[in-house]
């Protein structure tokens, strides 16, 4: 293959001048830039080039990432109406750069696209000034961050450039006459990255023009600390951290961050250097840092002037506004991370208000990380009465900044989505996020919920295996009852901590990708201190009675080595590998073991605002490898790098904190084979004898989420008249029934939108959330409605269903009736449900569907699961009855299986779905698909196995349960429709 300088540049030339106006002819304009030099090059070496196994090539590297570019990029002219992140939009770039189809299929087999995009909720009335001309105008922040995320992301970082140009864009203009205040909201994951976008948002926003940047983050100095950091490494730099001084000149240095504590890595120089001098540079703007390393918000008092932008002579006219186009772009930027503190906003409050420069013509932007925490006064019964005097107060400065710097934009950052949509009406004035909502979607190497949980159920063969069952790959059980057994457990989780950081050394020693810089075990099983010393204790008493480093923790290590770690890397394609024989590990298990205990202690403790825990802990300037035990100052927003192995047994459940206590997700270099979740399955509630199962208690949470999530993707876009299917108002009554705990303020203060019908054509929906068993009414009800339903099912037929686990086609028995659409409102609307549950706009949603004669009749369909599947008389039929699980966190029942997803969507017209040939014969352009399945659902919490349920067995301890498909022509892209609610209604949601 062709390598040379000449080559290289000619490629990343060609590819260069594509910048601005999209994908042009690549062979012939490189062709053309090496005729010059006296060389040629042809298709195949060009392709060859491009595609080099060297992920780090120069050329491969830029290809990819203006590959990824195009692949994203909204809306263009050459894009021809190609949806961004589809196979069209891909075959419509390389045909615009002219290969040839032999040429296409190589680069799509190197370099695939990224079929998946962030949704994009918006309101439709905004006037777009962040145009691409603005853009090359001003972004020397951004060009600066985007180059330091290609070397930490790669072709990732199109992603980041797409989602913050959508935010920035929603901002209010910072040189419009009349000031506007956006608000907005950004949901990512738990540990998945929303810091580098929200720094990716600050620089465009630096750029465009806007000069106060409040960054809000939790509640503790630890993640302010760590986010005043990640600012000052990745964005702010060098040049605007020393300030002018001579960094060579000691004793101007010794009282500056970084520098004058010879911090490790500003020595290394991995601290962004800008190579200009802001001073002689009027065109690009300085940052002033008004908090640093060791310090938050200080009242400025003498030194207000660094604060305000009319004092000196900053202002190039002092008679115009700050936000004027001739000062704003002269004007240096302020900086400010907070911790979300009633006397620190207080302060910062207090100053804004004493400078000379009116508040009302500074550009400002709030970011508010964990918007969750603390901002909102959301109506949470489960929070203890002592937070909610802080949480208003916090509530009220942010109101406060809001109300003086009119020209302040608002944008909160979250990984838990609903509380932001769930604002108090009494907030809502204040951050609603009425102007956007944008749904992030992790990369791949994100390992998140979906990574630990097995979102769709596995046949019962399949549960213990690591090679289909993520459960089985990461998950161990904590089930003791006494002290001896607890003890038993936590040794076997010290063991597994060792043992994968003696492997992560093994890996970096043969020169493998894997990130052994921080190695940690995070244990959590209480919120108070008292217990966190306690437990502490323990771990080093059981650290030491191992003994890891004799024969005998040896031992105990190999074992666990062979019938775990061997078993799951070898279960699946990792890309990383493991010693042939344990005897490799034991040179680094002495090595790990040294570096574990290199503080004396394996254990620190983080439960406060000490100084000593926190610099235990900096993950930045020193390499940990430690066991942290701690409760909620762990919990939110702080990353635990290295974490490995995780100890969760929390004793109270606390659903609506579970999510943020989820520290093991996050990106695991190297070492996703290795990483475990000891979490107990059997916690006392405190009241009575009933348990929780922590783990199934996060997949519902998990499942809640991506139910969330989902369903914003499924309304994304616009409709067919170019509006915005739905916008951010009219989110919180999409998902009132998700949190039943939740409950607005005041009757007469609801939001101003109410759903009125909503479905998507040939998609199959649960609808799960059917009241408590209690004396087993309600089962008895619904049992009726459909009862005689039974005696008109037709033979025995079969369906069939693609396994991805299995990677082939299975089978299932299945007797179908057809009803027709009338009946079928009719029946289910004898169902009852959840208080909060809203079932009526399905009903609507299907009236609409007749009126348009798009829904004629339902094929209801029963499934005879198994081999022999079980049979009870109940009343005057025999059904076939299954298990199903209620749900431990609310009421309701587990989804339905995938299993006969397929069949139903078939049916309903979705020809994309495989359902056998049955489903095909059943299915017609006005037929919707209705799945009826029987559950054993008895009395008092007993054995919901349904072979234990007597013959015959009475209606009240069976539980009805349906899912359905409208018609795919019915709503083909999805349905929504909202009313305005009218004056004096009741509250959408009670507590039950």
């Amino acid at each position: 293959m062709i390598r040379e300088h000449e080559y290289t540049r000619a490629i990343v030339k060609a590819l260069g001048g594509m910048d601005e106006y999209g994908p042009e002819p690549l062979l012939s304009e490189v062709a053309y830039v090496l005729r010059k030099s006296g060389r040629d090059i042809d298709e195949e070496n060009l392709i060859a080039i491009l595609t080099d196994d060297n992920t780090n090539s120069k050329e491969r590297t830029d290809f990819h990432l203006a590959l990824s570019r195009w692949d994203a990029a909204p809306d263009a002219e050459w894009a021809s109406g190609t949806e961004p992140a589809t196979w069209h939009r891909r075959a419509r770039v390389l045909e615009a750069l002219g290969f040839s189809k032999a040429a296409a299929e190589r680069v799509n087999a190197a370099l695939p696209p990224v079929l998946s995009h962030d949704v994009f909720l918006q309101d439709p009335e905004w006037d777009p000034w962040y145009t691409p001309e603005r853009q090359r105008a001003h972004s020397f922040y951004w060009k600066q961050y985007e180059k330091l995320l290609r070397k930490k992301v790669g072709a990732g970082v199109t992603s980041i450039d797409t989602a913050t140009t959508n935010v920035v864009s929603r901002l209010a203009d910072p040189v419009a006459e009349i000031p506007y205040q956006a608000k907005g909201l950004v949901v990512g994951h738990v540990q998945s990255g929303k810091t580098a976008n929200f720094t990716g948002v600050v620089a465009k926003a630096i750029d465009a023009g806007y000069r106060l940047i409040i960054v809000l983050t939790g509640t503790v100095e630890l993640l302010r600390a760590q986010t005043q950091r990640r600012l000052d490494m990745e964005l702010i730099g060098k040049e605007n951290i020393l300030g002018g001084r001579d960094e060579n000149d000691f004793n101007a240095i010794e009282d500056i961050d970084y520098a004058g504590d010879s911090d490790a890595d500003w020595t290394a120089g991995k601290f962004v250097e800008h190579g200009i001098d802001f001073s002689t540079t009027r065109e690009i703007p300085a940052i002033r840092r008004l908090t640093g390393k060791g310090f938050d918000y200080k009242s400025l008092r003498a030194g207000l002037s660094a604060l305000d932008f009319r004092s000196g002579n900053e202002l190039r006219n002092p008679h115009k506004q700050v936000w004027a186009e001739e000062n704003l772009y002269d004007t240096d930027v302020r900086m400010v991370v907070v911790k979300k503190n009633k006397t620190v906003l207080t302060k910062l409050v207090q100053d804004l208000r004493n400078v000379t420069a009116r508040l009302d013509e500074i550009p400002a932007l709030i970011i508010d990380d964990e918007a969750d925490q603390a901002s909102v006064n959301t109506i949470n019964p489960s929070k203890a009465k002592s937070l909610e005097k802080d949480r208003t107060a916090i509530n009220g400065l942010i109101s406060e900044l809001l109300g003086e710097l009119k020209r302040g934009q608002y944008i909160g950052y979250t990984a838990t989505p609903f509380a932001n949509v769930f604002v108090s009406p009494d907030d809502s004035e204040d951050i609603f996020p009425k102007d956007f909502i944008l749904s992030l979607t992790p990369p791949n190497a994100y390992m998140g919920g979906s990574k630990f949980h097995d979102l769709k159920p596995h046949d019962m063969d399949l549960k213990q295996d690591p090679h289909y069952s993520n459960e089985a790959a990461y998950v161990r059980n904590l089930v003791a009852e006494t002290r001896l057994e607890e003890e038993s457990e936590i040794r076997e989780a010290l063991s597994a901590f060792v043992l994968t950081g003696a492997i992560k050394l093994w890996r970096e020693s043969r020169g493998d990708d894997v990130n052994a810089k921080h190695h940690t075990m995070l244990v959590h099983e209480s919120v108070k201190q008292i217990e966190h010393r306690e437990l502490a204790n323990r771990i080093v008493k059981i650290w030491h009675s191992t003994g890891f480093s004799s024969p005998q923790g040896r031992a105990v290590m190999e074992k666990l080595f062979e019938s775990d770690f061997r078993v799951v890397t070898n279960a699946r394609e990792w890309g990383q590998q493991l010693p042939f024989d344990f005897e490799e590990l034991v040179p680094f298990i002495g090595e790990a073991l040294n570096l574990i205990t290199i503080a004396l202690s394996p254990v620190v403790i983080v439960n406060g605002d000490k100084e000593n825990e926190y610099q235990q802990v900096d993950f930045d300037s020193q390499r940990v490898w430690r066991i942290l035990v701690g409760g909620a100052k762990l919990s939110r927003g702080f990353t635990i790098e290295g974490l490995t192995v995780t100890y969760y047994r929390r004793r109270t459940l606390q659903a609506d904190s579970l999510m943020q206590m989820g520290r093991w997700f996050g990106y695991r270099n190297g070492y996703e084979d290795l990483v475990r979740l000891y979490i107990a399955r059997n916690v006392p509630t405190g009241r009575g004898t009933k348990r929780y199962d922590l783990y199934e208690a996060f997949q519902a949470i998990v499942e809640d989420e991506e139910e969330f999530r989902e369903q914003l993707r499924e309304f994304d876009g616009l409709d067919d008249d170019g509006e915005p299917m739905v916008r951010p108002i009219d989110v919180p009554p999409m998902v009132f029934q998700q949190l039943p705990w939740l409950k607005p303020t005041s009757p007469n203060k609801m939001y101003n939108a109410e759903l009125q019908f909503m479905g998507e054509g040939g998609s199959l929906k649960d609808f799960p959330r059917q009241p408590e068993r209690g004396d087993g009414r309600w089962n008895r009800a619904h049992f009726e409605a459909v009862a005689d339903w039974v005696g008109q099912l037709g033979p025995m037929r079969e369906f069939g269903y693609y396994d991805s686990t299995r990677n082939r086609r299975q089978s299932f028995g299945a007797r179908v009736m057809i009803v027709s659409a009338e009946e079928m409102i009719e029946r289910l609307g004898q169902f009852e449900w959840v208080p909060g549950f809203d079932f009526r706009p399905s009903i609507e949603m299907m009236k609409q569907a007749i009126s348009a004669r798009t829904l004629e009749d339902w094929a209801v369909l029963v499934p005879y699961l198994g081999k022999s599947p079980v049979i009870r008389c109940v009343g005057d039929v025999e059904i076939p009855v299954l298990e199903r699980k209620r749900r431990l966190d609310r009421p309701g029942f587990s989804g339905s299986s995938f299993r006969q997803r397929g069949a139903i969507e078939r049916i309903a017209g979705n020809t994309d779905a495989y359902g056998g040939p049955a489903a095909e014969e059943l299915s017609t352009r006005t037929r919707g698909a209705l799945l009826l399945t029987f559950a054993a659902d008895p009395a008092d919490d007993a054995e919901r196995d349904p072979g234990l349920l007597p013959d015959p067995t009475a209606p009240e301890d069976i539980a009805t349960l349906f899912s359905f498909a409208l018609p795919k022509e019915a709503a083909p892209r999805g349905r929504i429709g909202f009313t305005v609610r009218k004056r004096g209604a009741g509250a959408i949601i009670k507590k039950f």
